[in-house]
């Protein structure tokens, strides 16, 4: 298959012990890192077959793999034509920055309610100062890699269970569409991460939630108009 990963990482099925669930967990892990990376474009058709023999697994963890991938938005099944991945639309992207206002506002804010009742924010500051050196170096591959966590780091110090769960795939929405369009400077985002942390490990709630509104819908204009020569409405 043209684009895809290598197999450095599948997970061989014989004698290893490990169950059908594992297997489909890593396919899903490999596929979407491929897909969320560029290597298997908007439209690629996804074999099971070709998946199967690249992973070295049989054909139902990468159904199942795939089935998952469907649910959490990156893949379409069409009848004749199979899996392919999805072609994203400026909808698309406009429903993540609305759904990311909701949700990672509500969890900035129960962050730093958590951090100023005692919780360890240490993770979240690491990652800040990681962020930080990535861009200061320009290591432009581990910026958005970077940003990510740290976006998760947040959500994962609210707390809050169900919402961890549930934001899962929508990060993975985040780092594929940066990756196609990311047209604001690494600097300003290192600011505005930089005081949204800061917020959250000085227990500032009212404040954490503002600062990701705003790091949050700053980012929505810059990245629709980098997209909408390419994607559809």
């Amino acid at each position: 298959m043209k684009g895809s990963l290598t197999v450095a990482e599948a997970m061989p099925e014989s004698g290893n012990g490990r169950d059908e669930e594992a297997r489909a967990e890593n396919v899903y892990q490999l596929v979407l890192e491929g897909i969320v990376t560029g290597a298997y474009a908007q439209g690629m058709r996804l074999r099971e077959r070709e998946l199967s023999e690249l992973y070295n697994v049989s054909r139902i963890p990468v159904r199942e793999a795939i089935q998952r991938l469907e649910q959490d938005g990156f893949v379409a099944t069409f009848p004749r034509r199979g899996a392919v991945v999805r072609q994203l639309t400026l909808t698309d992207v406009n429903e993540l920055f609305d759904v990311r206002l909701c949700l990672e506002t509500f969890a900035a804010k129960m962050a730093a309610t958590r951090v100023a009742e005692g919780s360890d924010g240490g993770r979240l500051e690491e990652l800040m100062e990681a962020s930080k050196a990535a861009i200061d170096e320009e290591r432009t591959d581990d910026v958005a890699v970077i940003s990510a966590e740290l976006h998760a780091e947040i959500v994962r110090l609210s707390g809050n269970r169900l919402l961890i769960e549930s934001v899962k795939p929508l990060f993975g929405r985040m780092r594929w569409i940066f990756g196609l369009a990311h047209n604001r400077s690494n600097e300003l985002q290192r600011d505005e991460h930089t005081e949204l942390c800061n917020a959250i490990l000085r227990g500032k709630p009212d404040l954490a939630y503002s600062l990701a509104y705003s790091h949050i819908e700053l980012g929505r204009e810059p990245v629709l108009a980098g997209l909408a020569e390419t994607l559809e409405p």
